[in-house]
């Protein structure tokens, strides 16, 4: 793996000892660019100035602050997170699974586990990512398809329409102004209620 081709890698690690196993089990397995931040103060800030590919944090006896400190930091960052503990709770794994935390792992921290631990994160990171993006895009079709039906209302009733002739008409002029249905829609409801 060349150092293009290597993701960048930030490590958030107090303890220089265990961050230093962490950089030795990832340069073993090839990964070139790694990044180690030792302070938690600005840890957003931080990770934003890097911009890494993949973030490895390692907490070795978290408090809840600590915890719900690095859950925000993954909700903000999306990118993928292996989070190392060595102990917890099952309130714990579940906020770390809502948080978006790729990998949560419990007393795992050995060098030769983590190439296979940021396959996974990523993998795992890489399908919700997909199923997040799928999510969207349905929520998306579905306010379209609100937005077309009030569009196609309003022109039936304005213009006495059938439903079939409203549509119609909404898609041929979205055709001839090279816009999408949805955005034809949107400006017929908004003249409507500027009219009222």
């Amino acid at each position: 793996m060349s150092a293009e081709q290597s993701p960048k890698i930030v490590i958030v690690d107090e303890s220089p000892i265990r961050a230093a196993i962490l950089e030795e089990g990832l340069r073993e397995a090839g990964f070139t660019q790694i990044v180690h931040i030792r302070e938690m103060q600005s840890l957003l800030a931080r990770i934003y100035a890097v911009d890494p590919d993949i973030i490895l944090i390692d907490l070795e006896n978290p408090s809840r602050d600590v915890l719900e400190a690095m859950f925000q930091v993954s909700r903000a960052v999306k990118r993928p997170i292996a989070m190392f503990v060595d102990q917890s709770d099952s309130s714990s794994i579940q906020a770390s699974v809502e948080a978006g935390v790729s990998a949560y792992i419990v007393d795992g921290l050995r060098k030769e586990r983590i190439k296979p631990i940021l396959d996974l994160c990523v993998s795992r990171f890489n399908a919700f990512a997909k199923l997040q993006e799928e999510l969207e895009r349905t929520k998306s079709q579905l306010e379209d398809r609100k937005v077309i039906e009030k569009a196609k209302g309003i022109l039936m009733k304005v213009k006495g329409l059938t439903e079939d002739e409203a549509y119609v008409l909404l898609r041929s002029t979205a055709m001839r102004e090279k816009k999408k249905i949805g955005e034809i829609a949107q400006s017929i409801i908004t003249a409507s209620e500027m009219l009222k």
